[in-house]
């Protein structure tokens, strides 16, 4: 039997094997022992991945450390090997070079640090203004709120273009996607509506997938010059970085604005474009061997994109009243919305804005083909002055689209049915709309009002936008009690329509 005399110094043997255990580090199972397993051995590497061993231990969507400081995502989990995304530069790496699991989930900053700086989705900075000292980091793949977290989606959205506010209407919590084939506006879109949300309280983040350096740095440059950047945060995985990269951009930018959304602001993110995400998934999915499916595309792409969008949402008031909106974009190849990913997307979201070539080739901008495009969300969100004035806009507009293709054979038509036309051309000149140029919820009111009143019918077309100008400028000066009762969302009476269809009349006057 051992005595307190000859018992060994420091301790029993049993309490010297605690504390030597205690200062090993735990392996990644939560068990405690040799560290030797956390290091693993590249065994091939090239576009953009990188295949592993030794790492039998490692999870999925673990971060691991390469030299040179690039890091790498688990991806596949094979038996003997595993599949990592590189999330950096990986020229100087090669086979035989050592591999360092981290234990952790690849994460993003979060804070009030990272508005009015243009970021990667880890949070290295673009914009020279020096490194981000950001104090919380959280996972980029994250669940979507729970259904009785959520509330219904009631607040609009203003995006300042008269044909989407009046037509197509977006609320505070919404996932409305923009489609539409390759330069037909849609970033553009996006834009104005964040320029549109300064003075509102609404933090934007936008997030350009796959784009070109050159065309991310015109766009930060407009926001600079129209003040957006104050409230706008610009995530950028570019054509040049890894597919990796673009293929996290999204969940990390909706990691960064959920951070605000849970503190109880309103948050507005612009997915330029889940096409690129798309294809830089499919080239990770290919080169790992995952099995094809339809174009080529894994079998859980829709999911990719499902659990982006379902973290979109407005917060009940128990849970901090905040909200995420979603503007996803995704390009279509000639006109065709039934291909794989716009159709998933079109399941996903709850409407769409559909944009037309045929109708940007007319000079009509934003090339918003009516028909197509829908808000389920609907008049929930629209003001109320707006719905008034919108009225059965969008069913006018769409007939007049196929009396005027009618005409165009030649064919006589009726006085009445002569009017409807001239009406509908003036309408459309109303709703042409230039870039960066966003139009307060009460000068559109009056615009359209004046449309529907028939105050624009004897204004030849081409005058229209003098008319639009003179409005601007003027109106809130001539009913500006009206006008403050509009932009807060009151209810128009009929002496209100009329006294706004009296003034715009008025301006008419001026013009003649």
């Amino acid at each position: 039997m051992t005595t307190d005399e000859n018992r060994p110094p420091g301790g029993s043997l049993a309490d010297q094997m605690t504390r030597f255990l205690d200062r090993v580090p735990p392996r990644l199972d939560g068990r405690r022992g040799a560290t030797l397993d956390h290091v693993g051995v590249i065994e091939r590497i090239g576009d953009g991945i990188a295949i592993v061993s030794g790492l039998p231990q490692a999870k999925f969507n673990e971060l691991l450390e390469f030299p040179g400081g690039v890091r790498g995502l688990v991806f596949n989990l094979d038996e003997t090997e595993i599949g990592c995304l590189l999330l950096g530069e990986s020229g100087a790496l090669g086979a035989g070079d050592e591999v360092r699991a981290t234990g952790e989930v690849i994460r993003a900053p979060v804070g009030e640090e990272l508005v009015g700086r243009v970021v990667t989705p880890l949070g290295d900075p673009l914009d020279g203004k020096g490194r981000i000292n950001a104090a919380r980091f959280d996972p980029i793949e994250r669940e979507a709120p729970p259904i009785l977290h959520r509330s219904a989606v009631e607040v609009p959205l203003l995006t300042g273009i008269k044909s989407i506010d009046a037509m197509i209407p977006l609320g505070r919590g919404q996932r409305e996607l923009i489609v539409g084939d390759r330069a037909t506006g849609k970033t553009a879109i996006a834009v104005d509506a964040i320029v549109n949300q300064r003075d509102t309280g609404v933090l934007c983040i936008y997030v350009a997938i796959g784009q070109k350096t050159s065309s991310v740095a015109r766009l930060v440059q407009d926001l600079e010059r129209h003040g957006a950047m104050a409230y706008t945060l610009v995530v950028v995985a570019s054509a040049d970085d890894p597919p990796g990269m673009q293929y996290v951009a999204p969940y990390a930018a909706c990691t960064m604005g959920e951070y605000f959304m849970c503190q109880g602001r309103d948050v507005f993110v612009v997915y330029d474009d889940l096409t690129k995400q798309a294809y830089a998934y499919r080239e990770i999915s290919l080169l790992l061997r995952r099995p094809p499916g339809r174009e080529a595309y894994p079998g859980d792409i829709f999911y990719i994109h499902s659990r982006l969008l379902e973290r979109a949402t407005r917060l009940s008031d128990e849970h901090g009243g905040g909200s995420l909106t979603a503007l996803p974009i995704v390009e279509t190849q000639a006109k065709n919305l039934s291909a794989y990913i716009p159709t998933n997307l079109i399941s996903i979201t709850d409407g769409q804005i559909v944009l037309d070539s045929d109708l940007f080739d007319m000079g009509l901008r934003p090339a918003i083909d009516i028909g197509k495009s829908v808000s389920r969300v609907g008049g929930k969100t629209q003001l109320k002055s707006m719905r008034k004035a919108a009225g059965s806009l969008k069913l006018d507009y769409a007939q007049f689209g196929e009396l005027e293709l009618f005409t165009r054979f030649g064919a006589s038509v009726e006085k009445e049915t002569a009017a409807k036309i001239e009406r509908g051309r003036r309408i459309r000149e109303v709703l042409k709309q230039p870039r960066l140029d966003p139009m307060p919820i009460d000068c559109q009111v009056a615009l359209l009002i004046a449309a529907n009143e028939g105050v624009l019918d004897a204004l030849p077309v081409e005058r229209v936008d003098e008319f639009e100008r003179l409005v601007r400028g003027r109106m809130r000066d001539l009913e500006s009690d009206i006008m403050r009762r509009v932009r807060e969302g009151e209810a128009m009476t009929p002496e209100d329509t009329a006294a706004l269809a009296t003034a715009t009349r008025a301006l008419m006057r001026e013009l003649q």
